[in-house]
């Protein structure tokens, strides 16, 4: 059983009361009556993070990939709450300091207040993080409409090369450019300002964090449509295509393993001057990647305007079996 077949088959029938919940089937929780948006993130040394022994890094990868719930649904966060679990190494003075300072920085940025939580021993490294933010609508998943164009924002896979290099299964001879792919893992750039007009264009959107592939098909699980996307058309940073031109490396097999938390939304088609004009105004980058269709019976990805038949990445998701 994984965690998907997990809510559906236990937790979601303890919300046939509660609209606010959303069928368990979005990222956040949403009381339209008092415009409350809430989500809650676990982390967990090992899985979603290698260890704790950049604490300064790993505490802004943490509060990032949570706070973007809600930026995603056109929500900015403005309280966080953050339960951690630990041990006396963990949680040293020196430690403590870095996450200290790291939190500092990441309230001054993103604005939000750090409001509360919780503390407790463990011989792992845990963090729970629930944010909070207001709105009087938010963009859900699963409103897709046929037709619609397929949004990313950003560049997709400089954080996945970073984690290869963390796991020494990549190397690089440029310390600079192994500093740079590092970075986007541990401190990903989060569409914050684009975020606060989501809500004016977009039908339907996620945040990217298990993958391109995967994110997407929980995007439109409901919807009875399928994706075709064209593969040239999917961002990547300039220093990334220059890597994998020298590793010899497929474009494919890095844009999908997630990490990116970058805004992945749906569009009706007459949005696309507006969504073009609006990227520019910002200075942030969006790009068309693909449409949805309901013409279809099966996701497509083109390449070279050919349909690849081999299998991709569709995400990463826990298992419990």
């Amino acid at each position: 059983m994984n965690e998907f077949a997990l809510i559906q088959n236990y937790f979601k029938k303890l919300t046939y009361n509660n609209p606010s919940a959303l069928d368990l089937n979005d990222d956040v929780f949403f009381d339209k009556k008092n415009n409350l948006v809430v989500s809650s993130d676990t982390y967990v040394e090992g899985i979603h993070f290698l260890n704790f022994k950049s604490p300064d890094l790993v505490i802004k990868k943490i509060i990032r990939s949570s706070i973007s719930d809600l930026y995603c649904k056109g929500v900015k966060p403005k309280f966080i709450f953050i339960g951690a679990s630990g041990n006396n190494i963990s949680f040293s003075k020196k430690n403590m300091n870095l996450v200290y300072k790291s939190l500092k920085q990441e309230q001054k940025k993103f604005k939000f207040k750090l409001s509360g939580g919780d503390t407790t021993k463990s011989n792992q490294t845990v963090f729970t993080i629930t944010s909070i933010g207001y709105s009087k609508k938010i963009v859900q998943r699963n409103k897709c409409k046929n037709n619609d164009d397929i949004y990313v924002t950003g560049n997709l896979g400089d954080s996945y090369l970073g984690l290869l290099l963390l796991k020494k299964k990549l190397f690089l001879r440029s310390t600079k450019q192994k500093k740079y792919f590092i970075q986007k893992y541990y401190k990903p750039d989060l569409p914050t300002i684009i975020s606060s007009k989501l809500k004016n264009f977009a039908n339907s959107s996620i945040d990217i964090s298990d993958g391109l592939f995967g994110d997407l098909i929980k995007l439109i699980n409901k919807s009875k449509l399928y994706f075709r996307l064209d593969l040239e058309k999917i961002p990547i940073s300039s220093k990334l295509n220059t890597c994998l031109l020298k590793m010899n490396k497929k474009k494919l097999n890095f844009i999908s393993k997630g990490d990116d938390y970058q805004i992945l939304f749906t569009s009706s088609k007459s949005n696309r001057k507006y969504i073009k004009s609006l990227s520019k105004q910002m200075n942030q980058k969006v790009t068309l990647i693909g449409n949805l269709t309901n013409e279809i019976k099966s996701n497509q990805i083109i390449y070279n305007k050919k349909l690849l038949k081999h299998r991709y990445n569709e995400g990463y998701s826990h298992n419990f079996s």
